[in-house]
């Protein structure tokens, strides 16, 4: 059987690896558009920096990425343990979050109304809506100076997003499963720690987990998946279409040729996949325009240490929208992993643009620079210019499940099972991290095998 894989990122490398692991035997191929596989995983080595443009890691607490790591010999390195203090940026000035609920409440983070708001949750009716904005969520069962401080600065840490449009069933379906299951969180938490100590397992609705990444940086994974695959994965070979010729499937690429297929799978970004599809199937192609993706610029900086006068024993801070910075936040990349910079230097990566603030992200290069050094210098007092700086720019980064997510998947659904033996898969759709994509495409490698 001949399996057609395009796009080769981590979902399309990782449903390749899969489905050879299940039947060594089969005909896979996986094609992608660039001359480098890897998708939003990349890692660059610059002067004894090593910097990571998009995914700086993936958390232990799910265990697809460990598990594949494990399997083609990849050790994973842990998070620095002194370095697990986050911060968000409110009211003009860096502050800890506390690191567990007894602390959270005991502490100033938030105002005595809002702790007070906080507690009263237990109170808050369930309501029984479909879906649901994170920022509406938040505001009804949570109050409002919680949504600012703390959900809100997690939205832009996790997608670059804007919580007033996005989707909190499709973002944080274990919290809007909480309300569905329970009537609400803190009841959910109850029952959730009740069932706990039964099984003696420990149970979260929250992301939880320690991050994890590579000694040479994410895209270690993606030279590992590419070497146990070999001359299967084809760079450079970018499709532009796809149509069906008798019983099998038909890919025509931009360099005018072609390739026919039992199966196809298009693992690429759901805007590419809505080209590709467009003269095949125009109901697939509408939904997936639908899905935005907004720009994003990575913006690593590098210092000797004594330039900076602060403690860089910290993972980093976020910012809420309501503050009106130029930055999303800034992660000290080289606190959190070993080998991230060389001796005696400081590597600083910060985020820049997104959904609220597009243009941002789309500076050139001298305001681009001007702009993180400015908010660095207010945010962290760091006065002194970088020694080392490093731009990777991303015009369509992170996929926006915005309200109304779940919806659209199950049209999708629909019209992809028209065509028999073609599939989507990939970030775009049912989870943005390394884990989510990794273990979407075990599924789909399961459910390709009991189709054929």
């Amino acid at each position: 059987m001949r399996i057609a894989i395009v796009g080769g990122g981590i979902s399309g490398l990782s449903l390749a690896y899969a489905l050879l692991e299940k039947k060594p035997e089969l005909d896979v191929t996986v094609f992608e558009a660039e001359v480098r596989a890897g998708g939003k995983i990349l890692t660059e080595k610059i002067n004894g920096y090593v910097c990571e443009g998009g995914v700086n890691g993936f958390l232990d607490n799910k265990p697809s990425t460990l598990e594949l790591a494990s399997k083609i010999n990849l050790t994973p390195v842990k998070s620095n343990d002194n370095a697990r203090k986050r911060y968000i940026y409110t009211g003009g000035k860096l502050r800890l979050i506390p690191d567990s609920p007894v602390k959270f409440l005991m502490s100033n983070f938030l105002s005595p109304h809002g702790r007070l708001r906080m507690i009263g949750e237990y109170f808050v009716p369930k309501a029984d809506k479909d879906d649901e904005t994170m920022e509406s969520f938040a505001v009804r069962r949570i109050g409002r100076e919680f949504f600012e401080k703390l959900l809100d600065p997690m939205a832009s840490g996790v997608y670059a997003g804007d919580p007033s449009k996005m989707s909190i069933r499709s973002c944080f379906s274990k919290v809007y499963e909480l309300e569905q299951a329970y009537g609400g969180l803190l009841k959910g938490f109850m029952a959730l720690g009740r069932h706990a100590k039964k099984s003696g397992k420990k149970v979260s609705a929250g992301p939880g987990g320690t991050l994890m990444s590579f000694r040479d940086g994410m895209y270690s994974l993606v030279e590992s998946l590419k070497a146990r695959l070999g001359e299967r994965v084809k760079t450079g070979k970018g499709a532009k279409g796809i149509d069906k010729n008798g019983n099998r499937l038909k890919i025509f690429f931009n360099d005018g040729s072609t390739y026919e297929s039992d199966c196809i799978v298009l693992a690429s970004p759901a805007h590419n996949t809505a080209e590709i599809v467009k003269d095949m199937d125009k109901d697939i192609y509408d939904i997936l325009k639908e899905i935005p993706y907004p720009p994003l610029s990575v913006v690593s900086f590098g210092f000797k240490r004594e330039k900076i006068e602060r403690d860089i024993s910290l993972f980093g801070f976020l910012i809420p929208g309501k503050e009106k910075r130029k930055i999303l936040g800034t992660l000290f990349d080289s606190s959190i992993f070993p080998n991230r910079a060389p001796e005696g230097y400081v590597l600083l990566r910060s985020m820049v643009g997104g959904a609220r603030a597009a243009d941002l992200a789309l500076l050139n290069d001298e305001k681009l620079i001007s702009t993180v050094r400015d908010e660095l210098s207010d945010i962290l007092n760091i006065k002194a210019e970088p020694d080392f700086v490093k731009i990777f720019r991303w015009e369509k980064a992170i996929p926006q499940y915005v309200l109304g997510h779940h919806n659209k998947l199950k049209l999708l659904d629909e019209a992809v099972s028209k065509h028999k033996g073609l599939y989507l898969t990939g970030n775009a759709y049912r989870g943005v991290a390394v884990n989510d994509c990794i273990a979407n495409s075990y599924r789909l490698a399961e459910t390709i095998m009991r189709n054929t």
